[in-house]
């Protein structure tokens, strides 16, 4: 049954409306515990039948992309063809930066396609390591000609830039999306990223806005974790980001005052913490990690629909985040980090 909302669905391209909250699947490719896939199935299932039924996932995902094969045989084969019509997963493109050729191009997008069991891409986001390799433009405009042939129905981004945003705006290559990190203690997006979005009706898909679940209450009056203890890459990698930012006793601070307005509000840190993204200019949705078969929160993730923060609670979150380091310019603009 779905208990979605309208509201809790965004509107990113004429034809592709997607659910705010949207299931990451980074986690089935290694680094977060083994998956079972038949687990990973049926929790793809339940998620879709919650009313979660947007993917966010990428050829270099190990099974991810064969995961979402899977799941819409199962869903077809429960509820008919028609219902495949409800689901949008979102792939990535990430070759390695050398020479890229029409037929590179077209090879890798047909391998999604077969390995995703779909006619077309719903959204093919593409993803650049070394912008000194000018390739990316060429592997742009061959990824276009896909879109134009209905191939692709939409172009969006991962980690670029507003520089070469700027560059792709000015020669006329189409894109609806963005993919950065974006949290209560990561707002590089805010500084460049954000105006230049609204400007040319761009969105922004955000993850690491829970910082791979240190943003909970598991870690409220917790020591700081050794690295030992930090069990997932999404664990290793955002307290990086948070030692970055002001370090473990500013995070305390943070966690402490995510706790009362999530008691205020009768909801969790989690929520508190998407539902500040998810409000914030130029943002369709968030991306939240989906350890399927392992940990289930759909239950947790749907209340980030059923409350509103007000001014108090932006507030003294903002009255915490004055105390932090600025991570523009520590890092860079959006995607910096993997460059």
């Amino acid at each position: 049954m779905d208990t979605i909302r309208n509201e809790c669905y965004y509107q990113l391209a004429s034809d592709l409306k997607i659910c705010r909250i949207v299931n990451g699947m980074w986690q089935v490719a290694g680094g977060h515990g083994y998956i079972d896939s038949e687990l990973a199935i049926d929790d793809m299932t339940r998620y879709h039948e919650t009313g979660l039924t947007t993917w966010d996932l990428a050829d270099i995902y190990g099974p991810a992309e064969d995961f979402i094969g899977l799941f819409r045989r199962r869903v077809s084969e429960l509820k008919g063809e028609q219902e495949l019509n409800r689901i949008q997963a979102l792939t990535k493109w990430v070759p390695q930066p050398h020479t890229i050729t029409r037929s590179i191009v077209n090879e890798s997008i047909e391998k999604s396609i077969r390995r995703m069991g779909v006619n077309s891409l719903d959204l093919l986001q593409f993803h650049w390591w070394d912008y000194n390799n000018p390739y990316y433009m060429d592997a742009l405009k061959y990824l276009s000609d896909l879109r134009d042939k209905g191939i692709i129905k939409h172009i969006g981004l991962t980690n670029f830039d507003t520089e070469r945003i700027q560059m792709m705006i000015d020669s006329k290559i189409q894109i609806v999306s963005n993919q950065v990190q974006y949290s209560i203690i990561d707002r590089r997006p805010e500084v460049r990223m954000t105006p230049f979005c609204l400007k040319h009706n761009i969105n922004l898909l955000a993850y690491g806005c829970i910082c791979g679940g240190l943003m909970s209450e598991r870690y409220l009056k917790e020591q700081e974790p050794s690295t030992s203890e930090l069990n997932t890459l999404s664990l290793r990698k955002y307290k990086k980001m948070i030692d970055a930012w002001g370090g473990w006793n500013l995070f305390q601070d943070l966690l402490s005052t995510l706790d009362k307005i999530a008691q205020k509000h009768k909801v969790n840190i989690v929520n508190v913490a998407t539902k500040y993204i998810l409000d914030k200019p130029a943002v369709a949705g968030v991306i939240i990690g989906a350890r399927l078969g392992i940990v289930d929160h759909r239950s947790s993730n749907m209340q980030t629909f059923n409350f509103s923060l007000d001014k108090s609670d932006y507030d003294d979150i903002d009255a915490v985040c004055t105390k932090s380091n600025n991570l523009f310019n520590m890092i860079g603009d959006c995607g910096d980090e993997y460059r």
